[in-house]
């Protein structure tokens, strides 16, 4: 065991076949997500009667094929992409000592379970899998902090789980960087400030993660047909991850910020390296378009980023090495994306030492300990 000294803040957990089905009112049980597994032998959830990704393609951490091929079942996948107490042995093996947990079925922003006609259903739904992350993170509370879905195309009843969850002991609330995609009203818009509030007053942060608005629209058969599967991977990637850049650019000028100046929002997934850009465009361009150039806010927007705003890296050596100063040390955190495609896997403690090689010890230690342990409120690991 490595000593753990590192706070993982995005890994995903590979849902278990009875997380809806164990979970809901008996009157839904044949209307929620499940496993069907097809005349080929491969796992695929079901959701609204539409077959959605193979249970296999976000758990490839240790597959022997390159992506997209993966796990044809949830037994062949990594035993710690959906099992506690694996996943804390992972953990122990890799000097990990917490992992914030994310979705996959519901959505990175839990915008698939809009594909549900029945607004209780929907609402059962979010409720379940929110109950299962915590009955999963009871292998050990002070190391799982799990991150409550919620169901954002209804406010009112979005407080009322977020206040639920935070009674549980969820550390933050996922939402959709661009509700207007799905006929909602804009961030800045006031119909979302009871749950700002909410949030606020939990001390629960908000979270986009990348995938919460359009997900990966530009990974499609035509595409790879021309360009083949790696062009399109990485194009697909590439975009996920700016969009989270204008996603946030919105935030931080949109007036939530200013208003809810004890709010946390963290970019989830989406690297580092466009931060100095984004903030420099974003009050560039906010100051021309402002009489005399002067902010509407008491702050520019690159200073409401840097005062309420954190975002995660993995796989980046660039930016650790060259743009901490520039983003700010102190907003900036450390994730694998374990078991994901894109997930650091095998190697994690050198992929770590080589990111952060020039980096000074102090911002080592905000970086992979500090800034997440005061997010989340982590516990810190004891003999």
């Amino acid at each position: 065991m490595i000593t753990p000294d590192v706070i993982d803040a995005d890994t995903h957990i590979t849902e278990p076949r009875d997380v809806w089905t164990a979970r809901v009112p008996r009157k839904y049980v044949d209307h929620v997500p499940y496993v069907m597994r097809d005349d080929e032998g491969k796992d695929y959830w079901v959701l609204a009667g539409q077959r959605m990704g193979s249970v296999g393609l976000t758990a490839v951490a240790g597959w022997s094929q390159p992506f997209p091929d993966g796990p044809p079942t949830i037994e062949e996948c990594h035993p710690a992409a959906y099992d506690a107490a694996s996943r804390l042995r992972y953990m122990d093996e890799n000097g990990i000592w917490a992992q914030v947990i994310y979705p996959n079925v519901g959505g990175f922003g839990n915008q698939h379970f809009l594909k549900l006609p029945d607004p209780e259903l929907k609402l059962a739904c979010v409720r379940a899998y929110n109950d299962f992350l915590r009955d999963w993170a009871a292998a050990d509370p002070r190391r799982l902090i799990t991150i409550s879905a919620t169901p954002f195309w209804d406010v009112d009843a979005a407080v009322i789980e977020l206040e639920r969850c935070a009674q549980l002991g969820h550390r933050g609330i996922l939402f959709t960087g661009e509700p207007q995609r799905f006929g909602l009203p804009f961030l800045g818009d006031p119909h979302w400030d009871p749950l700002w509030s909410a949030a606020q007053a939990a001390g629960l942060p908000v979270h986009f993660h990348i995938g919460s608005g359009d997900m990966a629209t530009s990974f499609t058969p035509e595409r790879i047909a021309v360009h083949g599967t790696a062009s399109t991977y990485a194009y697909t990637s590439v975009e996920m991850f700016l969009r989270n850049g204008a996603q946030f650019t919105d935030l931080i000028t949109c007036g939530v910020l200013p208003r809810f100046p004890d709010l946390s929002f963290v970019s989830v997934e989406s690297g580092i390296g466009w931060i100095p850009f984004v903030l420099e465009a974003a009050d560039h361009s906010y100051l021309e378009a402002r009489p005399h150039r002067v902010s509407e806010w008491d702050l520019l927007p690159s200073e409401y980023f840097r005062r309420q705003v954190y975002a995660c890296y993995w796989f980046e050596t660039v930016a650790p090495a060259k743009l901490l100063d520039d983003i700010s040390v102190d907003n900036v955190l450390f994730e694998t994306d374990f078991p994901h495609p894109t997930c650091l896997y095998g190697d994690v403690r050198a992929r770590i030492d080589a990111s952060l090689a020039h980096a000074s010890e102090a911002a080592r230690r905000k970086i992979l300990w500090e800034n997440a342990a005061r997010l989340y409120r982590v516990e810190p690991a004891r003999p």
